[in-house]
Protein backbone atom coordinates (compact mmCIF):
# COMPACT_ATOMS: atom_id res chain seq x y z
CA UNK A 1 0.00 0.00 0.00
CA UNK A 2 1.12 3.32 -0.62
CA UNK A 3 0.01 7.28 -0.43
CA UNK A 4 1.36 10.45 -1.31
CA UNK A 5 0.33 13.37 0.55
CA UNK A 6 0.33 17.19 -0.66
CA UNK A 7 0.99 19.11 2.41
CA UNK A 8 -2.07 22.00 1.83
CA UNK A 9 -0.44 24.56 3.44
CA UNK A 10 2.64 25.20 1.09
CA UNK A 11 2.00 27.81 -0.22
CA UNK A 12 2.09 30.24 2.77
CA UNK A 13 6.01 29.39 2.81
CA UNK A 14 9.11 31.40 1.89
CA UNK A 15 12.45 30.32 2.16
CA UNK A 16 15.42 33.10 2.50
CA UNK A 17 17.99 30.47 0.79
CA UNK A 18 17.59 27.91 -1.58
CA UNK A 19 15.84 24.33 -1.18
CA UNK A 20 17.00 20.97 -1.75
CA UNK A 21 15.34 17.74 -1.86
CA UNK A 22 17.16 14.86 -0.60
CA UNK A 23 15.57 11.49 -0.75
CA UNK A 24 15.11 10.15 2.34
CA UNK A 25 13.75 6.75 3.32
CA UNK A 26 12.73 5.88 7.12
CA UNK A 27 12.71 1.95 7.64
CA UNK A 28 10.94 1.07 10.27
CA UNK A 29 8.63 4.48 10.45
CA UNK A 30 6.26 2.59 12.62
CA UNK A 31 8.24 3.87 15.30
CA UNK A 32 6.43 6.86 15.83
CA UNK A 33 7.77 9.00 18.59
CA UNK A 34 11.79 8.72 17.24
CA UNK A 35 10.26 9.37 13.60
CA UNK A 36 8.57 12.22 15.26
CA UNK A 37 11.96 13.44 16.51
CA UNK A 38 14.49 12.88 13.68
CA UNK A 39 11.17 14.30 11.53
CA UNK A 40 11.37 17.68 13.54
CA UNK A 41 15.37 17.84 13.38
CA UNK A 42 15.55 17.06 9.39
CA UNK A 43 12.45 19.49 8.25
CA UNK A 44 13.56 22.41 10.94
CA UNK A 45 16.62 23.18 8.51
CA UNK A 46 15.35 25.42 5.66
CA UNK A 47 17.75 23.22 3.09
CA UNK A 48 15.86 20.47 4.35
CA UNK A 49 12.58 21.50 4.20
CA UNK A 50 11.38 19.93 0.92
CA UNK A 51 12.89 16.80 1.31
CA UNK A 52 11.45 13.71 -0.29
CA UNK A 53 10.79 11.66 2.69
CA UNK A 54 9.52 7.87 2.30
CA UNK A 55 7.98 6.55 5.44
CA UNK A 56 8.12 2.59 5.45
CA UNK A 57 6.91 0.01 7.60
CA UNK A 58 5.26 -3.42 7.68
CA UNK A 59 2.66 -2.37 10.40
CA UNK A 60 -0.04 -0.42 8.37
CA UNK A 61 -1.14 1.17 11.40
CA UNK A 62 1.81 2.12 12.80
CA UNK A 63 2.81 3.64 9.91
CA UNK A 64 -0.95 5.39 9.27
CA UNK A 65 -0.10 7.18 12.65
CA UNK A 66 3.23 8.10 11.56
CA UNK A 67 1.67 9.73 8.60
CA UNK A 68 -0.14 11.75 10.22
CA UNK A 69 2.59 12.75 12.84
CA UNK A 70 4.73 13.99 9.39
CA UNK A 71 1.78 16.06 8.35
CA UNK A 72 1.76 17.79 12.12
CA UNK A 73 5.61 18.15 12.10
CA UNK A 74 6.03 19.91 8.68
CA UNK A 75 3.08 22.19 9.42
CA UNK A 76 4.16 23.42 13.15
CA UNK A 77 7.96 23.77 11.46
CA UNK A 78 6.64 25.72 8.39
CA UNK A 79 8.32 22.78 5.80
CA UNK A 80 6.68 21.50 3.12
CA UNK A 81 8.27 18.29 2.15
CA UNK A 82 7.09 15.77 -0.44
CA UNK A 83 6.08 12.78 1.70
CA UNK A 84 5.15 9.49 0.91
CA UNK A 85 4.15 6.01 3.24
CA UNK A 86 4.29 2.42 1.97
CA UNK A 87 4.56 -1.14 2.81
CA UNK A 88 6.86 -1.12 -0.14
CA UNK A 89 10.17 -1.60 1.11
CA UNK A 90 11.79 -1.45 -2.71
CA UNK A 91 9.48 1.87 -3.28
CA UNK A 92 10.76 3.57 -0.55
CA UNK A 93 14.52 2.67 -0.96
CA UNK A 94 14.47 3.49 -4.84
CA UNK A 95 17.47 6.22 -5.36
CA UNK A 96 17.55 7.22 -1.79
CA UNK A 97 20.09 9.71 -0.82
CA UNK A 98 19.66 8.80 2.70
CA UNK A 99 18.30 5.09 4.36
CA UNK A 100 17.57 6.03 7.88
CA UNK A 101 17.07 2.36 9.95
CA UNK A 102 15.25 2.07 12.67
CA UNK A 103 14.09 -1.51 12.63
CA UNK A 104 12.94 -4.36 15.19
CA UNK A 105 13.22 -7.51 14.47
CA UNK A 106 10.03 -9.70 15.96
CA UNK A 107 8.90 -6.62 18.26
CA UNK A 108 8.90 -6.71 21.74
CA UNK A 109 6.56 -9.59 21.30
CA UNK A 110 7.32 -12.03 21.16
CA UNK A 111 10.91 -11.65 20.62
CA UNK A 112 11.86 -9.00 23.01
CA UNK A 113 9.69 -10.93 26.26
CA UNK A 114 11.47 -14.32 24.91
CA UNK A 115 14.99 -12.68 25.37
CA UNK A 116 13.99 -11.67 28.80
CA UNK A 117 12.07 -14.72 30.29
CA UNK A 118 13.39 -17.90 28.72
CA UNK A 119 17.47 -17.02 30.68
CA UNK A 120 15.05 -16.47 33.73
CA UNK A 121 14.23 -19.76 33.90
CA UNK A 122 18.19 -20.43 34.28
CA UNK A 123 18.81 -17.73 36.98
CA UNK A 124 19.94 -15.06 34.08
CA UNK A 125 18.45 -11.57 35.04
CA UNK A 126 19.05 -8.94 31.80
CA UNK A 127 18.69 -4.94 32.40
CA UNK A 128 18.47 -4.14 28.69
CA UNK A 129 19.35 -6.77 26.71
CA UNK A 130 19.66 -5.33 23.32
CA UNK A 131 23.60 -4.86 22.84
CA UNK A 132 25.62 -7.59 24.39
CA UNK A 133 25.00 -10.72 26.51
CA UNK A 134 22.33 -13.44 25.73
CA UNK A 135 19.47 -11.06 24.99
CA UNK A 136 22.17 -9.01 22.87
CA UNK A 137 23.43 -12.23 20.80
CA UNK A 138 19.92 -13.13 19.42
CA UNK A 139 18.78 -9.86 18.89
CA UNK A 140 22.14 -10.05 16.29
CA UNK A 141 20.77 -13.46 15.19
CA UNK A 142 17.33 -12.45 14.60
CA UNK A 143 18.33 -8.66 13.12
CA UNK A 144 21.37 -8.90 10.51
CA UNK A 145 19.43 -11.12 8.21
CA UNK A 146 16.69 -8.17 7.46
CA UNK A 147 19.50 -5.37 7.45
CA UNK A 148 21.25 -7.62 4.91
CA UNK A 149 18.37 -8.62 3.18
CA UNK A 150 17.64 -4.58 3.09
CA UNK A 151 21.30 -3.50 2.09
CA UNK A 152 20.91 -6.27 -1.14
CA UNK A 153 17.79 -4.21 -1.91
CA UNK A 154 20.21 -0.89 -1.66
CA UNK A 155 22.77 -2.21 -3.38
CA UNK A 156 20.17 -2.40 -6.23
CA UNK A 157 18.25 1.09 -5.94
CA UNK A 158 20.31 3.35 -4.33
CA UNK A 159 23.88 1.97 -4.15
CA UNK A 160 25.76 5.41 -3.47
CA UNK A 161 23.21 5.88 -0.52
CA UNK A 162 24.82 6.65 3.16
CA UNK A 163 22.64 4.20 5.89
CA UNK A 164 22.10 5.63 9.00
CA UNK A 165 21.40 2.72 11.22
CA UNK A 166 19.98 3.63 14.62
CA UNK A 167 19.13 -0.23 15.24
CA UNK A 168 20.87 -2.15 18.23
CA UNK A 169 23.31 -4.58 18.75
CA UNK A 170 24.77 -1.72 16.82
CA UNK A 171 28.50 -2.86 16.74
CA UNK A 172 27.46 -6.37 15.69
CA UNK A 173 25.04 -5.12 12.83
CA UNK A 174 27.58 -2.93 11.74
CA UNK A 175 30.34 -5.58 11.82
CA UNK A 176 28.39 -8.01 10.16
CA UNK A 177 27.03 -5.38 6.92
CA UNK A 178 30.97 -4.48 6.90
CA UNK A 179 31.12 -8.06 5.97
CA UNK A 180 29.11 -8.96 3.60
CA UNK A 181 27.93 -5.19 1.57
CA UNK A 182 29.65 -2.38 -0.05
CA UNK A 183 26.55 0.14 1.13
CA UNK A 184 28.15 3.30 3.42
CA UNK A 185 27.01 2.63 6.99
CA UNK A 186 27.13 4.64 9.88
CA UNK A 187 25.70 3.62 13.29
CA UNK A 188 24.01 6.77 15.41
CA UNK A 189 23.52 6.53 18.79
CA UNK A 190 22.92 9.35 21.77
CA UNK A 191 25.12 7.95 24.47
CA UNK A 192 27.81 10.52 24.44
CA UNK A 193 26.00 13.66 23.81
CA UNK A 194 23.46 12.23 26.65
CA UNK A 195 25.76 11.35 29.46
CA UNK A 196 27.69 14.71 28.02
CA UNK A 197 24.76 16.17 29.75
CA UNK A 198 24.27 14.05 32.92
CA UNK A 199 27.83 14.69 33.49
CA UNK A 200 27.40 18.53 33.28
CA UNK A 201 24.25 18.32 35.06
CA UNK A 202 26.07 16.79 37.80
CA UNK A 203 28.61 19.36 38.11
CA UNK A 204 26.21 22.22 37.82
CA UNK A 205 27.88 23.61 34.30
CA UNK A 206 26.12 24.53 30.93
CA UNK A 207 26.47 21.53 28.66
CA UNK A 208 27.26 23.27 25.66
CA UNK A 209 30.45 24.59 27.37
CA UNK A 210 31.40 21.28 27.72
CA UNK A 211 34.42 20.20 25.89
CA UNK A 212 35.19 16.72 25.68
CA UNK A 213 36.82 13.57 23.58
CA UNK A 214 35.11 9.81 23.43
CA UNK A 215 35.95 7.04 22.24
CA UNK A 216 35.84 2.94 22.03
CA UNK A 217 33.03 0.62 21.16
CA UNK A 218 29.28 1.69 20.84
CA UNK A 219 28.00 1.52 24.47
CA UNK A 220 31.73 1.35 25.74
CA UNK A 221 33.55 4.54 24.75
CA UNK A 222 35.16 6.62 27.72
CA UNK A 223 35.75 10.20 27.75
CA UNK A 224 39.32 10.50 27.15
CA UNK A 225 38.63 14.36 27.90
CA UNK A 226 35.83 16.31 29.81
CA UNK A 227 37.16 20.07 30.32
CA UNK A 228 35.45 23.50 31.06
CA UNK A 229 37.44 26.02 29.35
CA UNK A 230 40.69 24.80 29.74
CA UNK A 231 39.74 22.73 33.17
CA UNK A 232 39.93 19.18 33.35
CA UNK A 233 36.47 17.91 35.01
CA UNK A 234 37.64 14.86 36.04
CA UNK A 235 39.14 15.53 39.49
CA UNK A 236 35.82 17.43 40.41
CA UNK A 237 33.84 14.11 38.92
CA UNK A 238 36.33 11.75 41.24
CA UNK A 239 35.35 13.72 44.41
CA UNK A 240 31.97 13.42 43.67
CA UNK A 241 32.14 9.42 42.85
CA UNK A 242 34.14 9.02 45.75
CA UNK A 243 31.58 11.59 48.04
CA UNK A 244 28.97 8.74 47.52
CA UNK A 245 26.68 11.37 46.33
CA UNK A 246 25.86 10.48 42.93
CA UNK A 247 22.49 10.16 41.37
CA UNK A 248 20.90 7.00 42.59
CA UNK A 249 20.44 5.82 38.55
CA UNK A 250 23.83 6.15 37.89
CA UNK A 251 25.73 4.89 40.75
CA UNK A 252 27.42 1.75 38.92
CA UNK A 253 29.09 4.38 35.96
CA UNK A 254 30.69 6.10 38.84
CA UNK A 255 32.00 3.08 40.43
CA UNK A 256 33.36 2.36 37.40
CA UNK A 257 34.67 5.95 37.13
CA UNK A 258 36.21 4.92 40.76
CA UNK A 259 37.74 1.67 39.33
CA UNK A 260 39.18 2.69 35.93
CA UNK A 261 39.33 6.34 36.00
CA UNK A 262 37.41 7.36 33.10
CA UNK A 263 33.78 7.82 32.68
CA UNK A 264 31.97 5.60 30.51
CA UNK A 265 28.92 6.59 27.66
CA UNK A 266 26.15 4.04 28.43
CA UNK A 267 24.12 4.53 31.12
CA UNK A 268 24.28 2.61 34.43
CA UNK A 269 21.49 0.40 33.92
CA UNK A 270 23.08 -0.90 30.26
CA UNK A 271 26.74 -1.24 31.68
CA UNK A 272 25.87 -3.24 34.77
CA UNK A 273 24.66 -6.07 32.07
CA UNK A 274 28.29 -5.68 30.16
CA UNK A 275 30.18 -6.84 33.02
CA UNK A 276 30.31 -9.37 35.24
CA UNK A 277 30.55 -7.63 38.38
CA UNK A 278 26.67 -5.67 39.25
CA UNK A 279 24.51 -8.52 38.75
CA UNK A 280 24.56 -11.82 40.00
CA UNK A 281 22.57 -15.05 41.15
CA UNK A 282 21.36 -14.64 45.32
CA UNK A 283 23.27 -10.89 45.36
CA UNK A 284 20.51 -8.58 46.06
CA UNK A 285 23.10 -6.82 48.36
CA UNK A 286 24.73 -5.76 44.84
CA UNK A 287 21.66 -5.20 43.13
CA UNK A 288 20.79 -2.62 46.12
CA UNK A 289 23.58 -1.35 46.44
CA UNK A 290 24.30 -0.47 42.52
CA UNK A 291 20.48 0.44 42.12
CA UNK A 292 20.10 -2.08 39.25
CA UNK A 293 16.84 -2.28 37.73
CA UNK A 294 16.27 -5.74 36.25
CA UNK A 295 13.93 -5.90 33.66
CA UNK A 296 14.07 -2.84 32.74
CA UNK A 297 13.59 -2.66 29.58
CA UNK A 298 10.06 -4.76 28.88
CA UNK A 299 9.07 -1.79 31.23
CA UNK A 300 10.47 0.73 28.86
CA UNK A 301 8.44 -1.16 26.47
CA UNK A 302 5.13 -1.32 27.83
CA UNK A 303 5.58 2.49 28.54
CA UNK A 304 6.21 3.12 24.70
CA UNK A 305 3.75 1.53 23.66
CA UNK A 306 0.90 3.39 26.47
CA UNK A 307 2.85 6.52 24.78
CA UNK A 308 2.11 5.75 20.92
CA UNK A 309 -1.02 4.95 22.29
CA UNK A 310 -1.09 8.57 23.64
CA UNK A 311 0.12 10.11 20.51
CA UNK A 312 -2.45 8.33 18.93
CA UNK A 313 -5.48 9.88 20.24
CA UNK A 314 -3.62 13.24 20.28
CA UNK A 315 -3.66 13.25 16.35
CA UNK A 316 -7.34 12.09 16.33
CA UNK A 317 -7.99 15.98 17.19
CA UNK A 318 -6.94 18.14 14.87
CA UNK A 319 -6.69 21.22 17.50
CA UNK A 320 -4.44 19.43 19.60
CA UNK A 321 -0.51 21.04 19.32
CA UNK A 322 1.87 18.73 18.52
CA UNK A 323 5.22 20.19 19.99
CA UNK A 324 8.32 19.83 18.26
CA UNK A 325 11.68 20.56 19.33
CA UNK A 326 15.41 19.51 18.11
CA UNK A 327 16.35 16.51 19.46
CA UNK A 328 20.42 15.41 20.27
CA UNK A 329 20.02 13.09 17.49
CA UNK A 330 22.82 13.00 14.96
CA UNK A 331 20.84 11.89 11.96
CA UNK A 332 19.61 15.69 10.75
CA UNK A 333 23.07 17.27 11.19
CA UNK A 334 24.44 14.01 9.22
CA UNK A 335 22.20 15.00 6.25
CA UNK A 336 22.14 18.97 6.57
CA UNK A 337 26.18 18.73 6.63
CA UNK A 338 26.33 16.38 3.47
CA UNK A 339 23.26 17.91 1.79
CA UNK A 340 24.87 21.62 2.07
CA UNK A 341 28.92 21.33 2.87
CA UNK A 342 27.96 22.99 6.83
CA UNK A 343 31.56 21.02 8.46
CA UNK A 344 30.08 19.49 11.61
CA UNK A 345 31.82 16.88 14.38
CA UNK A 346 29.51 13.85 15.15
CA UNK A 347 29.93 10.65 16.85
CA UNK A 348 29.54 7.59 14.80
CA UNK A 349 29.85 4.13 15.09
CA UNK A 350 32.30 2.60 12.05
CA UNK A 351 35.14 -0.09 11.26
CA UNK A 352 38.10 0.68 12.83
CA UNK A 353 39.50 0.31 9.20
CA UNK A 354 37.79 2.85 8.03
CA UNK A 355 37.95 1.73 4.18
CA UNK A 356 34.84 0.37 4.13
CA UNK A 357 33.04 3.63 4.89
CA UNK A 358 35.67 5.79 2.92
CA UNK A 359 35.95 3.45 -0.09
CA UNK A 360 40.08 3.49 0.89
CA UNK A 361 42.41 4.63 3.14
CA UNK A 362 44.77 2.56 6.36
CA UNK A 363 44.96 2.42 9.51
CA UNK A 364 43.45 1.64 12.74
CA UNK A 365 41.68 4.56 14.45
CA UNK A 366 41.98 3.15 17.91
CA UNK A 367 45.53 1.53 17.67
CA UNK A 368 45.24 -0.74 20.40
CA UNK A 369 41.81 -2.63 19.36
CA UNK A 370 41.39 -4.98 16.48
CA UNK A 371 41.14 -4.56 13.06
CA UNK A 372 37.82 -5.49 12.47
CA UNK A 373 36.18 -4.66 15.12
CA UNK A 374 33.17 -1.86 15.30
CA UNK A 375 34.61 1.21 16.82
CA UNK A 376 32.77 4.62 17.87
CA UNK A 377 35.08 7.90 17.98
CA UNK A 378 33.85 11.01 16.87
CA UNK A 379 33.66 11.88 12.67
CA UNK A 380 33.71 14.88 10.44
CA UNK A 381 30.93 15.42 8.34
CA UNK A 382 30.54 17.62 5.24
CA UNK A 383 29.77 17.07 1.73
CA UNK A 384 32.72 14.42 1.17
CA UNK A 385 30.52 12.46 3.94
CA UNK A 386 31.32 11.33 7.12
CA UNK A 387 34.97 11.61 8.04
CA UNK A 388 36.26 9.20 11.00
CA UNK A 389 39.02 10.83 13.27
CA UNK A 390 41.99 8.51 14.15
CA UNK A 391 42.12 8.01 18.19
CA UNK A 392 45.39 6.41 18.74
CA UNK A 393 46.27 4.51 21.88
CA UNK A 394 43.23 4.39 24.63
CA UNK A 395 44.26 3.48 28.10
CA UNK A 396 45.45 -0.21 28.33
CA UNK A 397 42.18 -0.93 30.97
CA UNK A 398 39.90 0.75 29.11
CA UNK A 399 40.93 -1.37 25.94
CA UNK A 400 41.19 -4.45 27.99
CA UNK A 401 37.44 -3.99 29.13
CA UNK A 402 36.16 -3.05 25.59
CA UNK A 403 38.06 -6.34 24.20
CA UNK A 404 35.74 -8.42 27.02
CA UNK A 405 32.64 -7.21 24.54
CA UNK A 406 34.49 -7.54 21.53
CA UNK A 407 35.04 -11.16 21.72
CA UNK A 408 31.29 -11.47 22.07
CA UNK A 409 30.38 -9.43 18.65
CA UNK A 410 33.06 -11.01 17.07
CA UNK A 411 31.79 -14.79 17.39
CA UNK A 412 28.10 -13.60 17.15
CA UNK A 413 28.88 -11.89 13.73
CA UNK A 414 30.99 -14.89 12.64
CA UNK A 415 27.87 -17.44 13.60
CA UNK A 416 26.01 -14.96 11.55
CA UNK A 417 28.72 -14.81 8.02
CA UNK A 418 29.37 -18.40 8.47
CA UNK A 419 26.20 -19.64 9.46
CA UNK A 420 27.69 -21.94 11.93
CA UNK A 421 25.91 -22.76 14.86
CA UNK A 422 28.83 -23.35 17.68
CA UNK A 423 29.83 -19.55 17.30
CA UNK A 424 26.70 -19.27 18.99
CA UNK A 425 27.55 -21.26 22.01
CA UNK A 426 31.12 -19.75 21.54
CA UNK A 427 30.06 -16.32 21.95
CA UNK A 428 27.84 -16.81 24.98
CA UNK A 429 30.30 -18.70 26.55
CA UNK A 430 32.36 -15.58 26.36
CA UNK A 431 29.93 -13.34 27.66
CA UNK A 432 31.14 -11.49 30.90
CA UNK A 433 27.53 -11.45 32.37
CA UNK A 434 26.41 -14.88 31.37
CA UNK A 435 30.08 -16.63 32.09
CA UNK A 436 29.96 -15.06 35.86
CA UNK A 437 26.21 -16.93 36.20
CA UNK A 438 26.04 -20.00 34.12
CA UNK A 439 27.99 -23.37 33.60
CA UNK A 440 28.63 -24.75 30.03
CA UNK A 441 25.92 -27.09 30.21
CA UNK A 442 23.51 -24.09 31.48
CA UNK A 443 24.97 -22.29 28.86
CA UNK A 444 23.88 -24.59 25.97
CA UNK A 445 20.81 -25.37 27.39
CA UNK A 446 20.49 -21.85 27.03
CA UNK A 447 21.09 -20.88 23.49
CA UNK A 448 19.56 -24.38 22.43
CA UNK A 449 16.09 -22.73 24.33
CA UNK A 450 16.39 -19.81 22.58
CA UNK A 451 16.73 -21.22 19.25
CA UNK A 452 13.72 -22.87 19.42
CA UNK A 453 11.70 -20.23 20.66
CA UNK A 454 12.56 -17.60 18.07
CA UNK A 455 12.22 -20.08 15.41
CA UNK A 456 11.29 -18.31 12.08
CA UNK A 457 13.24 -15.05 13.27
CA UNK A 458 16.51 -17.10 13.59
CA UNK A 459 18.13 -18.40 10.21
CA UNK A 460 17.46 -21.81 9.32
CA UNK A 461 20.95 -22.60 9.00
CA UNK A 462 21.74 -21.45 12.82
CA UNK A 463 18.48 -23.02 13.98
CA UNK A 464 19.86 -26.26 12.45
CA UNK A 465 20.79 -28.61 16.13
CA UNK A 466 24.50 -29.65 16.38
CA UNK A 467 26.15 -31.61 18.88
CA UNK A 468 28.94 -30.49 21.06
CA UNK A 469 32.03 -31.59 20.99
Amino acid sequence: MERSIQPPFHEILTFEVTMTSPKIAFVGAGSTVFAKNLLGDILSFPELAGADIRLFDIDQQRLDVTEQVAVRVARAVGAAPSVITTTDRQRALDGADFVINMIQVGGYRPATVTDFEVPKKYGLRQTIADTLGIGGIMRALRTVPVLLDMSRDMERLCPDTLHLNYVNPMAMNIWALSRQTPIKTVGLCHSVQHTAGELAADLGIPVGEIDFLCAGINHMAFYLKFEHRGEDLYPRLLELAQSGQVPAWNRVRYEMLRRLGSFVTESSEHFSEYVPYFIKAGRTDLIERFNVPLDEYPRRCESNLGGWEELRRTLADPAAPLEVQRSVEYGSLIIHSQVTGTPRVVYGNVMNSPSALQGGGSGKLIANLPDECCVEVPCLVDRQGVQPTRIGTLPPQLAALMQTNINVQALSVEALVTGKREHIYHAAMLDPHTAAELDLDQIWGLVDDLLAQHGDWIPGQLRALQAAD
